[in-house]
């Protein structure tokens, strides 16, 4: 006993002591290294791809400046990642102040850059100097060669310490910097570089950067590659989006001006469908969640729209408009009129702007918060689609009278909107009589369950945790939303029925602090028709409720596809491989094999044991890595126009590990 004692006041006194020798001094690269998170977001697949980007973004910084043309990315065998430009190369000369080579200091030495006075470059997305520097740091090895006046030098580092200095190599005509490295191990969990993931941001600068060469190679699969160059910039990027889709106007109207040293581009195409399709960028950075150049833009695009409508008395009765198909509709009621949400249907479009100075909200850079930018903006918009609809009136009036059939749907949605609407978080009255709820009120530990059916829904029911587990079944196929305006979307009963029980609205009515539940999994049947109810669901939720993926809402439940069994002893499988694990396993004769094709098969005590105890289930969470491609996709899959379908379908047989026939 009075051992313990003494020990705890020894601790006691330790505690106490907080004096100038508990101030740490963390030198150098030391931060980024105890704590990576705070420079690249985490020590994940998004923060191991953030190191390429970074890299990248020095070389775009260059293509902006003018000094640049194209850029190598490669994938090593060894998941090492290159990237090469001909732009004017890293600097090599003495620091005037730091007294070592520009490029060490570069390299080695956090907000450290060209990029702070704009006399190097006038705008850059790596505003804080930590690039380069953190991806250094955050590698195990990494490598830099620099081709300047005709002459090659080369640098090392090991886990962002300097190996030697910098030494001429050799001589090439072409100027540019080499940046190889691999990623420290002992940071990220897994060093896998993912093609797709990084093909999206490279198609992505692309676009961005007219006239841009991007070349990505994938030495792992016999040296896969992906060339990016669209000399017809934003519109190409418009064009690419709407690429599925039936457009009011083959050409995208593009925007470019500079004002106030604000360079300001805008692609804008509508088409036939209903969904807004709207990317922004503030010097090539994805600002995913809007900001002033936003807000400036639809308030442009609604006020000159609404001028349009109105000095032209589009909104009197006995002014019809003609649908898609040539026929007239009913003339707009009086009192209808266009709000912003009208003015967006069915439209897709891209801002970018280079900023000197940029403000973002928040360390993730995804928010513009320059005030002055707004009505740069705006004016802007406002000028040029103004002269644009009196030198193009077919332009103007197809846009017109889409905007003005939307603003009617609108007013007949809006009654059978209010019954999807929850008024409190408690208000069980209001919840759909076929969910199954749980008795816990806390939503981070409520999950709901979006279940293909009656007879899996009764499984389900019967076998969840009542306490933290709620139940949804739904009958048969949802609407496909692709393909349908909101009013038709809110008369679908099963859709009500989620966007009642789930409890935060859809659209503008969004807000998930009203969500009842933190994860939302769909779990269908493991056969053709449960991979269409899946993807309607997905299409549903990413047209109308896209913060649940943006947020990490929503998981997919994996089910097996299989039970191996002889005797008493059962192994379930949830692939071909583990089947034929475990009949090995077993061995012997007499060993049955169930496949199940419907989750009404298995008994509410195996679907528990195998879908739906967190101890022992397997859950697939949806993200969206590239919100563009993503959209490109969905259009495919679920859209009207059928050859790209297809072809998407030729493409990817190859890939299909379960066909159910």
């Amino acid at each position: 006993m009075k051992v313990e004692t003494e020990e705890m006041e020894e601790t006691k006194k330790t505690e106490q002591q907080y004096n100038a020798n508990t101030i740490q001094v963390l030198r150098g690269l030391e931060p980024v290294r105890r704590r990576p998170a705070m420079y690249i977001g985490d020590v994940h697949s998004r923060g191991l791809h953030h190191l390429v980007y970074e890299v990248v973004d020095n070389s775009i910084d260059e293509a902006v400046a003018g000094f640049c043309t194209a850029i190598k990315v490669e994938i090593g065998t060894d998941n090492s990642i290159t990237v090469s430009d001909n732009g004017r190369g890293i600097p090599i000369d003495e620091h005037p102040t730091q007294k070592k080579s520009a490029l060490e200091v570069v390299m080695t030495m956090l907000h450290a850059g060209g990029k702070f006075d704009h006399a190097s470059y006038k705008v850059s997305g790596g505003l804080h100097g930590v690039g380069v520097s953190v991806v250094n740091a955050l590698s195990e090895w990494c490598w830099v060669e620099v081709c300047r006046d005709g002459d090659v030098y080369r640098q090392e580092y090991k886990k962002g310490k300097v190996q030697d200095k910098v030494k001429k190599i050799g001589n090439r005509k072409q100027s540019g910097t080499k940046t190889c490295f691999y990623p420290d191990s002992t940071i990220f969990e897994e060093i896998n570089f993912k093609f797709k993931t990084i093909v999206a941001r490279m198609r992505e600068l692309a676009f961005l950067n007219s006239g841009l060469k991007i070349n990505l190679i994938d030495h792992r699969e016999e040296d896969k590659q992906q060339e990016f160059l669209y000399k017809g910039g934003l519109s190409a990027f418009a064009t690419y989006i709407n690429e599925n889709k039936t457009v009011l106007f083959k050409k995208p109207i593009y925007i470019h001006k500079e004002k106030d040293g604000v360079d300001v581009e805008i692609a804008i195409q509508y088409n036939d469908g209903y969904n807004e399709n709207l990317f922004t960028y503030v010097n090539n950075i994805n600002t995913i969640e809007g900001g002033t150049h936003l807000t400036g833009f639809r308030t442009a695009l609604t006020r000159t729209i609404n001028n349009y409508v109105l000095k032209n008395n589009l909104l009197k009765d006995g002014k019809s408009s003609k649908g898609k198909n040539g026929k007239n509709g009913k003339s707009a009621k009086p009192g209808v009129s266009v709000i912003g949400d009208d003015s967006r249907e069915g439209l897709a479009a891209i801002i970018s702007v280079k900023v000197p100075d940029p403000q973002f909200e928040g360390q993730t850079k995804t928010k513009l918060g320059n005030s002055e930018v707004r009505g740069i903006v705006e004016s802007i918009t406002n000028e040029y689609l103004a002269n644009h609809f009196e030198e193009t009136p077919r332009d103007a009036k197809l846009i017109a009278e889409k905007i003005i059939c939307a603003a009617r749907s609108r007013e007949a949605a809006r009654k059978a909107k209010e019954l999807t609407r929850r008024k409190t978080a408690l208000d069980h009255a209001a919840l759909p009589g076929k969910l199954a709820d749980c008795s816990l009120t806390d939503p981070s530990m409520c999950e709901i369950y979006i279940v293909e059916g009656d007879s899996a829904g009764g499984s389900a029911k019967q076998g969840r945790d009542r306490r933290s587990q709620a139940i949804l079944p739904l009958r048969g196929k949802i609407l496909n939303v692709e393909k349908a305006r909101l009013d038709r979307i809110l008369s679908n009963e099963e859709i009500r029925t989620m966007i009642t029980a789930l409890g935060c609205g859809i659209r503008e009515d969004f807000n998930i602090e009203g969500l009842r539940y933190h994860k939302v999994i769909i779990m269908t049947d493991a056969d053709i028709d449960g991979a269409h109810i899946r993807t309607l669901i997905l299409t549903f939720l990413f047209r109308h409720m896209k913060e649940l993926i943006e947020h990490g809402n929503i998981y997919i439940a994996q089910p097996p596809l299989y039970k191996v069994y002889k005797g008493k002893k059962e192994h379930y499988a949830y692939n071909e491989d583990d089947r034929e694990r475990f009949i090995k396993q077993l061995g012997g004769e007499s060993i049955s094999v169930q496949r199940y094709k419907g989750l009404g098969e298995m008994n509410p005590d195996q679907l528990w044991k195998t879908t739906m105890d967190p101890e022992t289930r397997t859950l697939l969470s949806v993200s969206v890595e590239d919100a563009a491609e993503a959209d490109h996709l969905f259009s495919v899959l679920m859209g009207d126009v059928v050859e790209p379908r297809r072809e998407f379908i030729e493409q990817n047989a190859k890939y299909v590990r379960n066909l159910d026939i």
